[in-house]
């Protein structure tokens, strides 16, 4: 099938992206990226067919390797027989607003790979490491089949734990002598990790930073799971069946507490919540521009700025356009 034979139904493109065709995936998840045409009727048909989805997570500072872990990470499951579908975010091109690829290059060895695919996505200036389109991304992914699905974030320092709202495991990763145990309490690592990576193992320091991360987990609240810190070197995926391990270790602990379920439901509600912001902001988009001179009159000091939002949604009767 040619790109310019894809289909343009989204039941159509769906099914074909379902039997393998990876063109067709690639569009349809740029159809929902983009929110164009056909973007909500393929949301619907993937929720339904997607079932219950436990993405990883793996996020981090700048520079911790997190590209190279789940370029390893890929291989390794790969290596178990399991598919896989990586959402990777980069930050935004301020000349064009795509992804700057950055160090995702290097996952361009599995492009040939059926069992895998790497979509990179922009953030879009959001706060937070994701982008707005990964959790209808990950429906996708799943809707079409595949085992596991990844999420890379970008490395945004302190801002950094929204993963955790999308992810239900969540993989920190750091480097020897990264900083200390004040400066991971305040990024939230704590709180957002279900394990702690280690990586670049092979510099010196990386048992100071396990005592670090120890003494600090030995701070936290008690729980039913204690996040193990592993080391590795992802260059050479020395470490990397550990993480993977890890990971399968975690969810069976969720699964046994009953913690999985919560968490599904509390991804759930934070999707609804998604929407319902992806929705006003096409509302916002639709809304008459506002008159000059009600800038004018918040700018004097006439009326103030929520009088003219609340004249503004309400400007389809031109109430708008008024000043006092």
């Amino acid at each position: 099938m040619s790109a310019r034979s894809l289909p343009d139904d989204p039941a159509t493109l769906l099914e074909a992206a379902r039997g393998g065709d990876r063109r067709a995936l690639a569009r349809a998840l740029s159809i929902v990226e983009d929110h164009r045409a056909g973007a909500d009727q393929l949301l619907r048909r993937a929720h339904r067919l997607a079932g219950r989805r436990s993405p990883i997570g793996v996020t981090g500072p700048p520079g911790a390797g997190k590209s190279t872990l789940v370029d390893a990470m890929i291989a390794e499951f790969r290596r178990r027989d399991r598919t896989v579908g990586v959402v990777a975010v980069d930050p935004s091109s301020p000349f064009t607003g795509g992804a700057i690829l950055g160090d995702r290059i290097r996952m361009q060895r599995h492009i040939s790979d059926r069992g895998v695919f790497v979509r990179s996505m922009a953030n879009r200036g959001r706060l937070g490491g994701l982008a707005a389109a990964v959790a209808p991304a990950l429906s996708l992914l799943a809707a079409v089949g595949f085992d596991e699905l990844l999420v890379e974030t970008v490395g945004v320092g302190q801002a950094e734990v929204e993963i955790a709202e999308e992810a239900a495991t969540t993989i920190v990763v750091v480097n020897p002598r990264w900083g200390d145990a004040m400066q991971a309490a305040k990024a939230g690592l704590l709180e957002v990790a279900d394990i702690f990576v280690v990586n670049k193992a092979d510099l010196p320091g990386v048992e100071d930073t396990v005592r670090d991360l120890t003494g600090m987990l030995e701070l936290a609240p008690a729980s039913s799971w204690t996040p193990p810190i592993v080391t590795t070197v992802a260059v050479t995926a020395e470490g990397v069946a550990d993480v993977v391990d890890a990971v399968a270790d975690h969810r069976a602990a969720m699964e046994r507490s009953g913690e999985a379920e919560a968490r599904r439901l509390q991804r759930v509600r934070t999707e609804i919540l998604h929407a319902v912001e992806s929705r006003l902001r096409g509302r916002i988009g639709a809304l008459p521009q506002l008159d000059p001179a009600v800038v004018a009159a918040v700018a004097e000091g006439t009326i103030d700025p929520w009088t003219a939002a609340d004249r503004l949604l309400a400007g389809a009767d031109g109430a708008a356009g008024t000043t006092e």
